[in-house]
C-alpha cells in the first residue's frame, strides 16, 4: 500500500481543523500564471474604483452618497428619496437575481473574482503578510515558532500595517454614507463632538482588522450564506473550476512508469495553494471560492512534466462528461425574464417618479367639522414629493366636480413655491351642505405645476352631516 502523502487531506474533516476541532491555520502557496495576473490586474481595479468613487463629485454633488439619517440616495447625481421606495426595491432584487443569474451561467465568480472578502485579503493583506513574515513557508514557521524578539517584532509591525489599512477602509466605507467633505472635517475635530460617528467607525475597523487579518477563510467556510446557495443555483451547466478525471486518473504513485498512470503526478500543487484547504480533485466542494490558484499552480506543473495545460480548468460538469453545454436553460431564461421585468419596473418607476408626485390624505381628527347650520369645514392634507434635481415648483390648488360659488379653499399661499424633497400641505375647504349626497360628495383635486404646466388629479371625497 503507498504511503499516504503529508498532504492529503483528512477525509471526515476540514483542512483548517485539526483531530480536536482547533483551527489550523493555512498558508497556502504563493502561484504565478495567467489567472493569477488578470484577477491581480481585476482585483485592483475594483479597488481603485472603491477608493476614489466616493470623491468624486459633479457640480458640488457626491456621486455616490447613501444619506441614511436624511434618507437621501444620489447614485450619479441622481437622487433618491425615502418615498421613492419601489425604485429601491427594485435595485435591490435586480442585484439578487443578477447575482443568481450570473452565478447559474459562471459559478462562483464572484466568490473569486469581486467578493471583498477576497479581493483585499488577496491583493493587500496578504502581500503586506509576504513582505513582512516572508514567503508561505517562512510565515508558517514563524507561526510554530515560540515568542521571541523576531517574532514579537515581526507581528507587531504586521498588525499595525493591518489596523492602518483598517482604519482607512472603514473611513472609506463611511465615506459613502456621510460625505467625503464633510467627514474628513470630521476626522479632525474630537472624537466626542462625533461619538456615535466614532463609535461606528471603531466598530468598523475592528470587524475588517479580525476578519481580513485573523479569520479569513473561516469567514467562507462557516459565515457566508452564498456557499450554501450554490448548490442551489448551480447545476451541472453552471462554469466552476473542475478536475478532469479522465485525464488525470489513475494518479501516479511511487515508483510508477508514466505509462501506468494518468496526467496527475500526484504532486499536491493544487492542494498547497488552495486559500481554504481543499483537494480540488475531490469535486465541487462548498469551500471552493473558484479563485483560480489550482489551476495555475497546475498548469505550472504540466508544462514542466511536458503535459498539456488544462488538467485542472474551468469547464461543466456536461462538458467533461461530453454533453456539452446548454447556457439557456429553463433556470437561466428564467432569471433573464424576471431581471427584464425588473429593469422595466426599475426604468417605469423612475420616470414616474420625474417631477412632483402628490399624496392625498385626510387631516388628523374628526372628518369635518360643521361651521353652521349651511356649511362644513373638510380637513385634507397634501403630500408633495419630488426626485432628481430638487427644484423650485410654483404649485397651485383647486378642485373640479363642485360648483365655485358652493365652495372655498382655504390655505396660506395659493399659490405657493416647493422647494424641499417632501412637503405636506394643509388644505381646507369650507363648502355648503347643499351639495352633499347622504353625506359625502366626490370631487377632483387639481394640482398644477405652474413652472411645467403639469397637471396632476387626484380624487377624494368632501363628507359632512347627513340630512
Amino acid at each position: 500500500m503507498a504511503k499516504k502523502s503529508n498532504f492529503e487531506l483528512h477525509d471526515s474533516r476540514l483542512a483548517t481543523t485539526d483531530d480536536h476541532g482547533h483551527r489550523v491555520f493555512l498558508f497556502p502557496e504563493e502561484v504565478k500564471g495567467v489567472w493569477r495576473n488578470r484577477r491581480k490586474l481585476f482585483y485592483w481595479f475594483l479597488i481603485f474604483i472603491y477608493l476614489v468613487l466616493p470623491w468624486i463629485y459633479i457640480n458640488g454633488e457626491q456621486i455616490i452618497l447613501l444619506n441614511i439619517p436624511a434618507r437621501e440616495f444620489s447614485f450619479f447625481t441622481y437622487k433618491f428619496y425615502a418615498h421613492n421606495a419601489p425604485i429601491l426595491i427594485f435595485i435591490i432584487l435586480g442585484f439578487i437575481f443578477f447575482i443568481g443569474f450570473i452565478t447559474s451561467i459562471f459559478g462562483r465568480v464572484w466568490c473569486g473574482w469581486a467578493c471583498p472578502q477576497t479581493v483585499f485579503i488577496d491583493a493587500i493583506f496578504l502581500r503586506i503578510e509576504s513582505l513582512v513574515e516572508g514567503k508561505p513557508r517562512q510565515r508558517k514557521k514563524l507561526q510554530e515558532s515560540p515568542w521571541n524578539f523576531e517574532k514579537i517584532t515581526k507581528k507587531s509591525i504586521k498588525w499595525i500595517l493591518f489596523l492602518i489599512l483598517s482604519l482607512h477602509i472603514s473611513h472609506t466605507f463611511l465615506g459613502y454614507f456621510v460625505g467625503t467633505h464633510n467627514l474628513l472635517n470630521i476626522s479632525l475635530q474630537n472624537p466626542s463632538d462625533n461619538f456615535t460617528l466614532f463609535t461606528i467607525m471603531l466598530i468598523i475597523t475592528s470587524i475588517v482588522l479580525a476578519d481580513f487579518g485573523w479569520f479569513r477563510e473561516q469567514f467562507c467556510i462557516i459565515a457566508c450564506p452564498y456557499g450554501r446557495m450554490q448548490s442551489v443555483i448551480m447545476d451541472d451547466n453552471s462554469l466552476a473550476i473542475l478536475y478532469d478525471e479522465k485525464r488525470g486518473e489513475p494518479r501516479r504513485q511511487p515508483g510508477q512508469k508514466p505509462s501506468e498512470h494518468g496526467d496527475c503526478i500526484n504532486c499536491y500543487a493544487c492542494v498547497k495553494a488552495c486559500p481554504t484547504g481543499i483537494d480540488i480533485r475531490r469535486g465541487v466542494q462548498l469551500e471552493c471560492i473558484a479563485c483560480t490558484n489550482c489551476i495555475d499552480a497546475c498548469d505550472d506543473i504540466m508544462v514542466k512534466t511536458k503535459r498539456p495545460k488544462g488538467l485542472i480548468r474551468y469547464d461543466t460538469q456536461s462538458n467533461m462528461e461530453g454533453k456539452g453545454r446548454q447556457i439557456f436553460s429553463f433556470r437561466n431564461i428564467a432569471y433573464l425574464i424576471v431581471l427584464i421585468g425588473l429593469l422595466i419596473g426599475f426604468i417605469f418607476s423612475v420616470s414616474m417618479s420625474q417631477g412632483i408626485t402628490t399624496t392625498v390624505l385626510r387631516g388628523p381628527g374628526t372628518p369635518f367639522r360643521v361651521q353652521s347650520d349651511t356649511k362644513t369645514l373638510n380637513h385634507f392634507q397634501i403630500v408633495l414629493e419630488q426626485s432628481g434635481d430638487i427644484k423650485t415648483h410654483n404649485v397651485k390648488f383647486a378642485i373640479e366636480g363642485v360648483d365655485k360659488e358652493n365652495y372655498e379653499i382655504k390655505m396660506q399661499r395659493n399659490p405657493f413655491e416647493f422647494t424641499t424633497t417632501h412637503k405636506r400641505q394643509n388644505v381646507f375647504i369650507v363648502f355648503n351642505n347643499s351639495i352633499l349626497e347622504k353625506g359625502s360628495r366626490k370631487f377632483t383635486f387639481i394640482i398644477t405645476d405652474l413652472d411645467t404646466n403639469k397637471v396632476i388629479k387626484k380624487e377624494a371625497v368632501l363628507v359632512g352631516p347627513t340630512k
